[in-house]
């Protein structure tokens, strides 16, 4: 099959390249021939650069058989959150509002993935603005799980993950404020990582919540996401938020192994309120673990179950800062869902604001007391698996009907106001054979460690390797 090949890694991609078992242009080609069978139906995509990724294949490949390899990327079709600056190229941020917005330059995360040669082949589709969960865009269509199609994708990052899942590329980036990231990665059964706050790049991103915005990869193995990231992270005097912390080389100790590694996990939080599935999935991963050498230790953390009302009082707050302007002279031009976030984030006092970053640093000063006793902390990513598409509301356990905004964030919220790096690995299916995701949150700057925990789980099972079986082209 001409597509076999997309079922490849990143990692695996990269090797048969050099080995000259594929070229370049034929892993476009067949990413393209992909997103055109499969994503008028899952909606992943809201610019696809069918001329621009055929051309740089072509060039790629030249450069290969001239001798010349750009790095770890040459030649890998990598897909971009459509918040992600990209010159002279329509950024929508998944919005009417910046619809014609041709961005001057590149982000500085776009500038080094063409450095190092990677052929961007698209803009994801995502919740408008970045600000909501489900990736239900009212604008540029609802994307789709491709596990089942009348699930949601969860967001903001939804066609990031959707485009890895699907295999219509072999990796992408995507932004994570409040769980962005690793949200869709967990109900798409992609990996993904939110890096430590300022360990990589935001200049060129369009802002949600700035005091806790980050971008990172989204791929299909925890190899790849090391790969990808090593690639993106990095300090940029450009930016002011940015990190002056070195970076190293990620795939070094990946195979490491975790034997003595120390888990933390805090049972009256962390395995409390929770779908059936998605607690089975999360203790057997433990259980995997253990098998690997690594303990698990409780520990208390005291006043952690108020993360959700800080982490949605300044991703309120800070949002309806930036678009005040835009709020009030196209207020028509938001979606429903959008508008009245914002709406709601001018309501806030200032009292509110302060007490939840207040509470930001307690939280997170509790959180590096704690890393004297573990490594790592391990939890489900998010409390349930993917809903119907177009559902605000979700049914966690007895039946109970909750919002699912404030749900959603159960677990993500703690390493988003912390600024502490985080990783979801798939680690199980329901009953539906939907995904569920575990996340793995570390000490800042150890991304190193997260990728040496997801790579040891991986290598001992084989959730990552399944696949959806993909419908035909067909509108929803």
């Amino acid at each position: 099959m001409k597509h076999d090949f997309l079922d490849w890694t990143l990692t695996e991609a990269a090797q048969a390249l050099r080995r000259r078992d594929v070229t370049p242009s034929q892993l476009v080609e067949a990413s393209l021939e992909r997103i055109a069978a499969h994503d008028p139906l899952l909606k992943s995509f809201i610019t696809v650069f069918e001329q621009q990724a055929l051309k740089v294949g072509a060039a790629s490949g030249a450069l290969l058989d001239a001798g010349h390899d750009l790095g770890p990327l040459h030649g890998i079709p990598v897909a971009l959150k459509d918040n992600i600056a990209v010159a002279h190229t329509r950024t929508t941020a998944g919005s009417r509002v910046l619809a014609d917005w041709h961005p001057a330059e590149d982000a500085a995360i776009v500038t080094k993935l063409r450095q190092a040669g990677a052929i961007l082949i698209g803009k994801t589709n995502m919740h408008e603005f970045a600000w909501g969960g489900t990736s239900a865009n009212p604008h540029y269509g609802f994307v789709r799980n491709p596990w089942d199609t009348s699930r949601f994708p969860a967001g903001s990052s939804g066609g990031s993950a959707v485009a890895v899942a699907a295999r219509f590329c072999f990796g992408a980036i995507g932004t994570d404020t409040g769980g962005s990231i690793r949200l869709p990665s967990a109900v798409n059964g992609t990996v993904g990582i939110r890096p430590t706050y300022g360990r990589v790049s935001n200049r060129g991103i369009v802002p949600l919540a700035w005091s806790m915005d980050t971008a990172g990869p989204m791929t299909r193995t925890v190899e790849d996401c090391a790969t990808l990231f090593g690639v993106i992270a990095g300090f940029d005097r450009a930016d002011a938020g940015s990190a002056a912390q070195p970076c190293g080389d990620y795939l070094q100790t990946l195979a490491d192994g975790i034997r003595h590694l120390r888990i933390g996990v805090i049972p009256s939080y962390f395995f409390h309120h929770l779908q059936p599935a998605v607690h089975g999935a999360v203790q057997q991963a433990l259980d995997t673990l253990r098998e690997l050498g690594a303990a698990v230790v409780d520990v208390p953390i005291d006043g952690i179950e108020d993360n959700i009302s800080a982490q949605l009082t300044i991703e309120a707050a800070e949002p309806s800062a930036w678009h005040q302007r835009h709020l009030r002279e196209r207020p028509q031009d938001y979606g429903d869902d959008v508008r009245t976030l914002l709406e709601v984030g001018e309501l806030l006092l200032a009292t509110h604001y302060i007490q939840a970053q207040r509470y930001r640093a307690v939280l997170r000063a509790a959180f590096i007391e704690a890393f004297h006793k573990v490594d790592v902390f391990i939890c489900p990513t998010l409390p349930f698996t993917a809903t119907r598409v177009g559902e605000t509301r979700v049914v966690i356990e007895d039946g109970v009907e909750e919002d699912m905004l404030s749900a959603i964030m159960q677990f993500t919220g703690i390493a988003s106001l912390t600024g502490l790096p985080a990783l979801n690995v798939p680690c199980g299916f329901d009953d539906e054979g939907l995904p569920v995701g575990m996340q793995i949150i570390g000490r800042p700057f150890d991304e190193a460690t997260l990728f040496r925990v997801g790579h040891a789980f991986q290598q001992a099972t084989a959730f990552h390797r399944r696949a959806p079986e993909l419908i035909e082209s067909r509108a929803a």
